[in-house]
């Protein structure tokens, strides 16, 4: 898809409306619609949530630029609706979960192969084994909970076996940060790192609103046991992104974001009512982009060139199994930890990172104990009706 982000205008921001019936429409099928559908659905949905949030934090920081915001907030606000909504109730609050665990390996597989600064891929690598661990633990509690396979989720994309273990996830705040990215870093970098700090901080908000409605108590500990890593998720990828942006420059760049994630949608949506979605949102992106580059040239009186070089996107995410690419990540980097920011063995490992483990297990580990007695097995919930009408 032949894009240019200074060039191509979109949808002007006053033409684009909306209806409730709009904004709700029919959901995707967990079991006929495919996997990746539901992984686009999910991705999307926590970068328009990020763009809000960018634009919440920019109101409340800068009376020139509250009504123009507040405009762009509007639109983005009905986007991550009627995108958020294509979730269908067929889906379990774990089923979800799944899906959530599925979204975090396949797309953080893809940037890490993508991301041309090394130090960056190997944080993006770092992380994709803690997710790869959680998709395992909430594997084991669907298990456990409604004796269902997750792989009727992941439709058979993902592996479903341990990875860096969970309880070794926790880490003191001054373990958790990267060395953020240059001003004059590619644009693929900034756009990398936006994606995923989107993404957990969608992963995160989830969790911490569906933890509390479960009634098993071990199902709410593994609840607030990920999220708390998570949020450190949150802290990793965030930090990548320069604190020296101007907010002009982050809202310019998260506009950005969204058009690049929205063409690769497009460009591997399967499903052609899900794909004119993302064609119609990826032609209001353009508009908003227009919008916020018009506002960094009044404002800060700079030529967004600067930060978009000539307007090409740089390669887009793969929507695919990146499953033989996270096997060889585990078998090499599963015994990695970190150190300040840099990325260590086992044994250098920062001390105060121990003690804060130490002390959050002190009491046991829920995702140890959800998983104690758990092997995923291909076709369990067909083995298990076929073993049951046998006896």
């Amino acid at each position: 898809m032949a894009l240019n982000l200074l060039t191509d205008r979109g949808v002007p921001l006053d033409s684009q409306r909306f209806t409730w019936k709009d904004l709700v429409q029919k959901p995707i099928s967990k079991l006929d619609d495919d996997a990746f559908t539901r992984i686009r659905i999910i991705l999307m949905n926590g970068v328009e949530l990020d763009s809000l949030r960018i634009k919440q934090v920019l109101l409340r920081m800068n009376g020139a630029l509250r009504l123009p915001v507040a405009q762009l907030m509007r639109a983005e606000q009905h986007q991550a609706t009627l995108v958020n909504w294509l979730i269908g109730a067929d889906h379990s609050p774990i089923e979800t979960t799944i899906g959530y665990e599925q979204t975090a390996i396949e797309v953080t597989a893809s940037v890490a192969k993508l991301e041309p600064d090394a130090y960056l891929a190997q944080g993006y690598r770092y992380a994709l084994l803690e997710d790869f661990d959680h998709l395992y633990r909430y594997s084991a509690l669907l298990d456990r909970l409604e004796g269902k396979d997750a792989n009727n989720i992941t439709q058979g994309h993902t592996d479903i076996v341990p990875a860096r273990p969970t309880r070794v996830h926790h880490r003191a705040p001054e373990h958790e940060l990267l060395r953020p990215y240059p001003l004059d870093a590619a644009l693929a970098t900034k756009l990398h790192a936006l994606t995923l700090t989107g993404g957990e901080y969608q992963t995160h908000d989830y969790y911490m609103n569906i933890g509390p409605l479960f009634t098993d108590p071990l199902a709410r500990q593994l609840y607030a046991e990920i999220a708390s890593i998570e949020s450190q998720h949150i802290t990793h990828y965030g930090s990548m992104i320069n604190p020296d942006e101007s907010p002009l420059e982050k809202m310019l760049l998260q506009e950005a974001c969204e058009v690049w994630n929205y063409s690769a949608c497009v460009e591997q949506e399967t499903n052609p009512r899900i794909k004119a979605i993302w064609e119609r949102f990826l032609d209001y992106e353009l508009g908003h982009l227009q919008v916020v580059i018009g506002l960094f040239k009044e404002h800060e009186k700079r030529d967004p060139a600067e930060l978009l070089g000539d307007g090409t996107l740089p390669p887009r995410i793969a929507f695919e199994s990146h499953r033989a690419y996270v096997r060889e990540v585990i078998a090499r980097e599963s015994s990695m930890r970190k150190n300040g920011t840099e990325f260590v063995a086992e044994k250098q490992e920062g001390k105060s990172s121990l003690a804060y483990r130490q002390q959050m297990n002190s009491e046991g580990s829920p995702s140890e104990t959800v998983s104690a007695t758990y092997h995923w097995t291909a076709g369990t919930e067909l083995m298990r009706d076929a073993e049951r009408r046998a006896a």
